[in-house]
């Protein structure tokens, strides 16, 4: 399928998997989105250099934390610990990473411009994109919970609902930043800005490393980043199966912020 019949909703003459002619009335509005979801989603997976980002670096870290005494002291096992970290970069590869790059080259290669003037429309077109990532976000968090269970890992079962909708806010607010960048800065320039963000904040925004152990000048700031709010947020989840409003209202600022912010500068061409 492609950005076009995804986003129209028809196929092309002749083909018969719709019966409708590319003349006709464009699909439902639903439809249009599911099926621009299902595209940007198998785009993402089919994409290797994005699928190292959102699988295989996150299985990494994980394993290497398990291993090295980076999390030890925090009253629980290093899985324990480790993990929630994990799904935390794995929100922030898929949504920030991932999604920024990726439409900031849609946005160079003039496939934004075209989808919006299509009956997908520049609603339909975020919308699917939201799709794809909570798509992927959910087979990233099926593949590191069946390592991380092999490895020992012990959540409190009291977590898993909080810590679900804690990662679907955290993507929330990584799309809304990703689609910031991409949408107002040249893509060369979105894929230096999203990489190097992705290497500092999973090293030093307290998202995989809890802010106590970083320097004593970064862990105030750290706080206030959705890379710490997300990470501390979901340790307190998968640890103790809570979670503190402060993190989530971080998440909230965050995505209320840099939602409207790309909303007000985005650039579609």
């Amino acid at each position: 399928m492609t950005r076009h019949s995804a986003a129209l909703g028809n196929t092309l003459p002749g083909s018969g998997r719709q019966g409708r002619p590319l003349g006709s009335a464009p699909a439902p509005l639903l439809r249009r989105i599911v099926l621009q979801g299902k595209y940007e989603t198998i785009t993402m997976l089919r994409n290797g250099e994005q699928l190292i980002l959102a699988i295989v670096l996150p299985l990494l870290a994980m394993v290497g934390l398990t291993v090295m005494p980076l999390l030890d002291g925090f009253g629980a096992s290093r899985i324990n610990v480790a993990v929630p970290g994990i799904l935390a970069l794995c929100a922030m590869s898929t949504a920030f990473t991932g999604q920024g790059i990726s439409t900031g080259f849609d946005r160079r290669y003039g496939v934004l411009r075209f989808l919006s003037t299509t009956p997908l429309g520049r609603t339909g077109l975020i919308a699917g994109k939201i799709l794809a990532v909570l798509a992927v976000l959910a087979l990233q968090v099926l593949v590191v919970t069946a390592v991380a269970l092999v490895l020992g890992w012990q959540p409190d079962p009291l977590g898993w609902a909080p810590g679900l909708a804690l990662l679907v806010l955290g993507a929330a607010a990584f799309t809304a930043l990703g689609l910031l960048v991409a949408g107002t800065v040249r893509p060369e320039a979105t894929l230096a800005i999203t990489n190097l963000l992705w290497i500092l904040l999973g090293a030093l925004g307290g998202i995989v490393i809890p802010a106590e152990r970083l320097p004593a000048l970064l862990q105030a700031i750290v706080h206030l980043l959705p890379s710490g709010a997300l990470g501390q947020a979901l340790r307190e989840a998968f640890l103790a199966g809570s979670v503190s409003p402060g993190p989530v209202l971080v998440l909230l600022l965050w995505t209320a912020i840099a939602g409207g912010a790309a909303t007000r500068w985005f650039k579609w061409n």
